[in-house]
């Protein structure tokens, strides 16, 4: 990109900095369109059991080769996350007084 060739939005006039802001609404909800349609795209082919077995059974696998990441991912996804305590200073203090 030739830096010369950049005038700064404070430099402009109104009309193109307009100009420039829709450009960017455009580009931006193209972005969004494709991201949607590659959401729906892998939802649609993660709603077959298969695909789902076989992303269990590769999740699986890669936990019980020592990948934590995967062992944490499995044991959100079945509930057993363990709660995270915060202790109340205060409340404990009037919990001991009763």
């Amino acid at each position: 990109m030739n830096q010369e060739n950049l005038i700064p939005m404070n430099e402009r006039t109104e009309e193109e900095q307009r100009e420039i802001a829709r450009k960017g609404g455009i580009a931006s909800g193209e972005a969004r369109k494709r991201k949607k349609t590659l959401k729906d795209e892998l939802i649609i082919l993660l709603e077959t059991n298969d695909n789902n077995k076989k992303i269990s059974v590769a999740l699986l696998n890669k936990a019980l080769n020592g990948d934590i990441q995967a062992f944490t991912t499995i044991r959100d996804t079945i509930g057993e996350k363990p709660v995270d305590k915060t202790v109340n200073a205060t409340t404990e203090k009037i919990e001991d007084l009763l």
